[in-house]
């Protein structure tokens, strides 16, 4: 008990100066420093005793982040200069000794991770994944944890996939991360696409050269096109804030032409054994972005595939029944039409009861949309019926 009470006692000694220095400045009252001692004596106390437990540590945060959110307001008010990392830096203290005790814990490098992103401590927080991944390469949440921030934060894309990529050598099995992989890169194209619009870019894509096949499944790396955005530096900026050539030299290259999402979509296939539930899911994931150029060029490939591998499968029925539709608006003039080749397409399956549910789920959302043609309408809700009764009466 002892050595935990001289544990203590120096981290509490550690804190003397910054203490004396909040008096002198007035920024705390004597009483306050002393019930913020004895507040943290107790935590201290606690922490280094036999049978601490995560809890504790995050109880301990959270009263100094607390502590830190008045001690900076009062700093304003006052008028004070002072530096603002005193605070932070004993937050991090607490958060690294509860993550080193407690390493199997995923929620506490979680919380670790979110307070150092909202500190906007990005070189410490590039540290703290490392460490995380280190210790827990098989989690795919903190692989796909990492890849977005990267994304959402920096913006940047390379780095998004070096942490998918690592990633999948430990997690090969994980069809979320693969699904979570190429909707980033899908997301990356719909935010090319969405710049070369505004700035009256969006010309023709031209298809690219074939690529090459992903044969090497012991490969430990995708092999991508080898021409991306990332070559011709998309998000750098000229004088006008926007680098027009870059983003119309991308018209040219495999970025906006589905090429990475298709090569994420055959080495995966080839990983799950042409699984087509797998197949399925992809198709979905990809349907979401139904305004990309290179929609009906990624459907169409994941479609083929799937009927060359499982051309029996209710999913592989599913994804060509709904494929006439894709990326086309339900209320334009071109949906009936399209509508009609999916119809034309369901009827050597409509007695499938799997195929009948997939197809239930599909129609209803587009029944209830608002505008929707009336006769249109009245023939979607007829499909809804009749597959209906098909999985009655399975």
């Amino acid at each position: 008990m002892s050595n935990a009470t001289d544990k203590a006692r120096f981290y509490l000694e550690k804190s003397v100066p910054e203490l004396r220095e909040y008096e002198r400045k007035k920024i705390f009252s004597k009483e306050e420093i002393s019930a913020i001692v004895k507040k943290r004596s107790d935590f201290e106390h606690k922490l280094n005793a036999r049978g601490a437990i995560p809890a504790d540590f995050v109880r301990y945060a959270q009263y100094e982040m607390n502590l830190d959110t008045l001690r900076r307001k009062r700093v304003k008010r006052l008028g004070i200069k002072m530096p603002g990392h005193t605070g932070q830096r004993r937050i991090f203290f607490i958060l690294d000794r509860a993550a080193r005790k407690f390493h199997g814990d995923i929620r506490l490098w979680i919380q670790y991770i979110e307070y150092a992103r909202q500190q906007k401590a990005y070189k410490k927080l590039s540290n703290i994944l490392t460490d995380a991944l280190r210790l827990h390469p098989t989690n795919v949440d903190l692989w796909i944890y990492a890849a977005q921030y990267n994304v959402e934060e920096h913006a940047d894309m390379t780095q998004s996939r070096s942490y998918m990529q690592r990633g999948l050598r430990f997690c090969k099995s994980s069809k979320k991360l693969w699904l979570t992989y190429a909707k980033l890169e899908m997301i990356y194209i719909a935010k090319l696409v969405a710049r070369q619009r505004i700035l009256g870019l969006d010309k023709p894509i031209e298809a690219p050269k074939q690529q090459e096949p992903l044969d090497d499944m012991d490969a430990d790396m995708i092999r991508l096109p080898t021409i991306t955005g990332e070559d011709i530096n998309p998000s750098a900026e000229n004088e006008n804030g926007v680098d027009e050539v870059a983003l119309e030299a991308l018209n040219s290259t495999p970025a906006l032409s589905g090429a990475i999402p298709l090569a994420i979509f055959d080495t995966a296939m080839k990983n799950f054994n042409n699984d087509d539930r797998f197949g399925h899911e992809f198709y979905d994931m990809v349907n979401e972005f139904d305004d990309l150029p290179c929609l009906r060029k990624v459907l169409g490939h994941v479609v083929e595939s799937m009927q060359k591998a499982k051309p029996d499968s209710h999913h592989t029925h599913v994804c060509y029944i709904k494929f006439p539709t894709a990326g086309i608006q339900v209320t334009s003039p071109e949906f009936p039409r399209a509508f009609g080749a999916s119809y034309g397409r369901l009827t050597a399956h409509r007695t499938n009861p799997s195929v009948a549910k997939e197809v239930i789920s599909w129609l209803q959302p587009i029944e209830k949309t608002e505008g929707l043609d009336l006769s249109l309408q009245k023939a979607i809700s007829a499909t809804i019926r009749n597959a209906e009764r098909v999985v009655q009466g399975a």
